[in-house]
C-alpha cells in the first residue's frame, strides 16, 4: 500500500465491531443453550477464526452479513473435533478457547500461524495445570500448537503476574467448568468484556478490587448481542484527526469501557480535542466521538493506565512523533509478544520516517516535533504496525509504502476504504 501526505480529513465514519467482543459472542454463544444472534460483528480473520474453530466441535453458526446465529447446545454441548483447530493469527482465540477445551471430554490439538506459535503460552498453561487441565505445548517451547486433554477441573485462587484479560479469560471459562469458585487476581485490572458478557449469559461472575470471581455450572442462555464499535479500530482515526491539519471526524458508535479507554485518556492529556456524544453506559459503554485537529504536547504513559491501552500503543507512538516535546512510555514489555516485537519494529519504522525514538526495555522515549518524511515500511505482517505508519505517512513529506499491507484483514478490513471517504 502506498501512502500521502493529507491537507486534511473530514467526515462521519463507523469502525468495526469491536474484535474482543465479537470473539467472546461467538465463545460464549457456542456453550450456551439455544440461539444467539450478534450483530456488528467484526468480519476479521481473527473472528472468523475462532467460527471455524467452534464449527468443528460441531456448532452450527451462520455467518450473514446482517448478523451472526449461533445454535449454541449448552456447555456440554461441544463434540471432538476431526481435525487440528486452528486459531490462525488469533491469540484472544488461542488463550480462550483453552479455558473452554481443558473441561471437554474429548482431546484437542490448538494451533495457529507462524506468529501464533511464536507467542508465550505458558502464561494459560500454568493457571489451567493447576486446574487439573492436561495441556502441553507438542514442541515443547511453551507455545502453540498445545495438545489438550480434557478433565474434571478444580477452582482455584490463581494471581497472575500479568493483566491480561486472555489470562483471566481462560480462566473464567475453565472456571464454568469447575468444581467450586475460581479467582483470578491481577496486578492491576485488565479489560472485563468477559465478565460483563458472562453476566448477560447468566453465569455468576463478580468482581471484587482487581479480583474476579466466577461460580461454576451456570446454565448459560442465548442472547441477543449488538456488537459496538472497536475502539482499538477508531484509535487510528482518532489519531489521524488529532494530528493531520484541517480535521473534523465524528466516530459513530465506539465502544468506551473504562477497562478500554486509555487512549482517550492520553489523547486528552496530550492536549486533544475530543468531545464525547450520545454516551450509553447500559451494559458495554458506546458514545460517538468528534475529533479535531489539535496541538499536542508529550507526556508520560505508565502503571495502571498501559493494560488500557496495550493495543493502541503503536498508534499512540504516531501521536508521541507529531506532538512537542518527550512522550515516556514504560511498564509495555508486553509490546514485546505482541504480533510482533512492537518496541523493535517501532523504533525501527519511526526512525525510518525521521523521528527521534528510542527504544528501552519495557518501552520506547520519542522527542516529538520533528519532521516526518516518507519511507519504506516492512509491517512484519502486523496489522497495528500497518495502520499505524498508514496514518504516519499522512503527516509525512513524500511517498510512504506499507510492505504487508494486507495484515488489516485481521482486524480492520475495510480501513483502507474508510480513510478514502475522509480524504479532502
Amino acid at each position: 500500500m502506498i501512502c500521502n501526505k493529507s491537507k486534511g480529513l473530514r467526515g462521519e465514519i463507523t469502525v468495526p465491531g469491536d474484535k474482543s467482543i465479537s470473539h467472546r459472542a461467538v465463545m460464549f454463544g457456542s456453550i450456551a443453550k439455544g440461539t444467539t444472534e450478534v450483530t456488528n460483528f467484526l468480519q476479521g480473520a481473527d473472528c472468523l477464526s475462532t467460527i471455524d474453530c467452534f464449527r468443528k466441535m460441531g456448532i452450527e453458526i451462520e455467518n450473514t452479513p446482517e448478523k451472526i446465529l449461533i445454535h449454541g447446545k449448552g456447555p456440554d454441548g461441544l463434540s471432538a473435533p476431526s481435525s487440528v483447530l486452528d486459531a490462525g493469527n488469533s491469540g484472544t482465540t488461542t488463550r480462550l478457547i483453552s479455558g473452554i477445551l481443558a473441561a471437554q471430554p474429548f482431546e484437542t490439538t490448538l494451533t495457529g500461524d507462524a506468529s501464533i506459535q511464536k507467542r508465550p503460552m505458558r502464561r494459560i498453561m500454568e493457571p489451567l495445570s493447576m486446574m487439573g487441565a492436561d495441556i502441553s505445548s507438542v514442541n515443547g517451547n511453551d507455545c502453540a500448537p498445545l495438545h489438550i486433554k480434557g478433565r474434571p477441573l478444580h477452582g482455584i485462587h490463581y494471581h497472575s503476574k500479568v493483566a491480561s484479560a486472555q489470562v483471566k479469560s481462560a480462566i473464567l471459562l475453565a472456571g464454568l467448568y469447575a468444581d467450586g469458585e475460581t479467582k483470578v487476581t491481577e496486578p492491576v485490572i485488565s479489560r472485563n468484556h468477559s465478565e460483563i458478557m458472562l453476566r448477560t449469559f447468566g453465569a455468576d461472575v463478580h468482581t471484587e478490587g482487581n479480583t474476579a470471581i466466577i461460580k461454576p455450572q451456570p446454565k448459560l442462555t442465548g442472547q441477543v448481542i449488538h456488537v459496538p464499535g472497536d475502539i482499538s479500530s477508531a484509535a487510528f482515526f482518532i489519531a489521524a484527526g488529532l494530528c493531520v491539519p484541517n480535521s473534523e471526524i465524528l466516530i459513530k458508535n465506539v465502544g468506551i469501557n473504562p477497562t478500554r479507554d486509555g487512549i482517550l485518556k492520553v489523547a486528552l492529556a496530550m492536549g486533544g480535542d475530543i468531545t464525547l456524544l450520545n454516551e450509553n453506559h447500559d451494559g458495554e459503554w458506546t458514545a460517538d466521538l468528534l475529533v479535531r485537529s489539535s496541538s499536542l504536547h508529550g507526556i508520560t504513559i505508565e502503571g495502571d493506565i498501559i493494560p488500557t491501552l496495550i493495543d493502541e500503543l503503536p498508534i499512540i507512538n504516531i501521536m508521541a512523533a507529531a506532538a512537542e516535546g518527550t512522550t515516556i512510555i514504560r511498564d509495555a514489555a508486553e509490546l514485546k509478544v505482541k504480533e510482533s516485537n512492537r518496541i523493535d519494529v517501532m523504533v525501527e519504522a519511526l526512525s525510518a520516517m525521521g523521528a527521534q525514538i528510542t527504544g528501552t526495555e519495557d518501552g520506547m522515549i520519542i522527542e516529538g516535533g520533528k519532521p516526518l518524511h516518507g519511507a519504506v515500511i516492512d509491517s512484519h505482517l502486523d496489522h497495528r504496525i500497518a495502520m499505524s505508519f498508514s496514518i504516519a505517512a499522512l503527516l509525512a513529506e513524500g511517498e510512504t509504502t506499507i510492505k504487508g499491507s494486507e495484515s488489516v484483514n485481521i482486524s480492520y478490513p475495510s480501513f483502507y476504504e474508510t480513510l478514502k471517504t475522509l480524504q479532502q
